[in-house]
């Protein structure tokens, strides 16, 4: 833990942001020779004035790492530095890089072939369904679902991924001590089991507003492109396909309704040339210069269903239908109709939301 503890301090040096950083380690190789070096080697580096070297050479809060280091080993934390060969081998290649991640979890090389699915924390039922169906069908083909844990779009992505068996990855705004949002603390830990949960937050950071716009380069930076689905006019999500752009990574957007509130941010991304996408091969499409031989198979498992169920699910289609219309069209008591669909749910043919409707999944 010697060499990471002058990691952790580089990351905490006011006014030492990564580009500096990179240019600190270029020049000395290791983070302990930046803080064991001389006041003038310092002010010889570009970009590191009077002010930044004094930063420097008066750091002092080594207790305060100490203590960290006890956190993150009682936590089952891991830190990785950007000298570190398990670094993000995508996330390396942007210029803003952190000098050091916080995982929880593990990082492997095929996370390099990932794709972030990002949009509205509050989704319609279009958003939320094509979300599922994008981002399950992506993690069935290998790719490392990437997004941000938040209510929404996000969780969905993160969920469908692990349904499909497959890796994710959340960037948190936060330490990772401290989930975000609350309620997620059980999908975080499964997360961590199918791939990692990641921050560039020291442990007992909060949840501070403006962390978030600040970590959505790392969602973009780790992934081959950034895939929106309903985003407002103001949505963070943008920020994040703008990233995506300066890091030179495809941006991806769903189209909605053009009179839906919901869609106004994404039917933009799409006017403007971000790559119209209705299913996963539309991306694969994008991506396939890149890919070569790296998809796999995306043969779903059959589900075995009865004759009663089939003659259910004539009744239903892709848009929700309520319980009672199920039982006008098809004859069948609500009481039985509940009992089919519960069976169907479980096998995971037919979806439910709220209000008693449902759809085929």
């Amino acid at each position: 833990m010697s060499d990471i503890k002058y990691w952790i301090a580089l990351s905490m040096l006011q006014d030492v942001g990564p580009v500096r950083a990179k240019k600190l380690l270029s020049k000395f190789g290791t983070p302990g020779n930046i803080f064991n070096s001389d006041f003038d080697d310092l002010l010889a580096v570009e970009g590191i004035g009077t002010r930044v070297a004094k930063t420097i050479k008066e750091f002092s809060s080594w207790d305060l790492i100490g203590k960290q280091i006890d956190v993150l080993e009682s936590k089952g934390l891991k830190v990785i530095s950007y000298g570190d060969p398990l670094y993000p081998e995508m996330l390396r290649e942007i210029e803003d890089a952190p000098a050091l991640i916080y995982i929880k979890g593990d990082i492997q090389p095929k996370d390099k072939f990932a794709i972030a699915v990002v949009g509205s924390r509050n989704p319609t039922h279009y958003g939320a369904s094509v979300a599922e169906q994008i981002a399950e069908e992506l993690a069935s083909m290998g790719f490392t679902i990437v997004s941000g844990m938040a209510r929404g779009i996000d969780s969905l992505s993160h969920r469908s991924a692990l349904k499909a068996g497959g890796r994710t990855i959340a960037v948190l705004g936060s330490g990772l001590d401290i989930p975000y949002p609350p309620e997620n603390k059980i999908l975080m830990e499964r997360i961590a089991g199918s791939g990692c949960v990641l921050s560039e937050f020291s442990p007992g950071t909060p949840p501070d507003r403006e962390n978030f716009p600040r970590r959505n380069r790392i969602i973009s930076g780790l992934c081959l492109g950034v895939l929106v689905i309903e985003a407002t006019s103001d949505s963070g999500s943008l920020i994040t396909a703008a990233y995506a752009l300066e890091q030179n990574r495809e941006v991806f957007a769903v189209p909605g309704n053009v009179t839906s509130f919901n869609s106004e941010g994404t039917n933009e991304l799409v006017k403007r040339g971000a790559i119209l996408t209705r299913n996963a091969d539309d991306v694969i499409r994008e991506l396939a210069p890149v890919l070569r031989g790296f998809i796999k198979s995306k043969d779903k498992v059959k589900i075995e269903i009865t004759g009663e169920e089939m003659e259910l699910c004539k009744h239903l289609s892709g848009e929700p239908k309520q319980i009672d219309a199920i039982s006008r069209e098809s004859g069948l008591p609500s009481s039985r109709i509940l009992g089919i669909l519960l069976g169907l749910e479980l096998k995971g043919a037919v979806k439910q939301i709220s209000g008693k409707r449902f759809y085929l999944a």
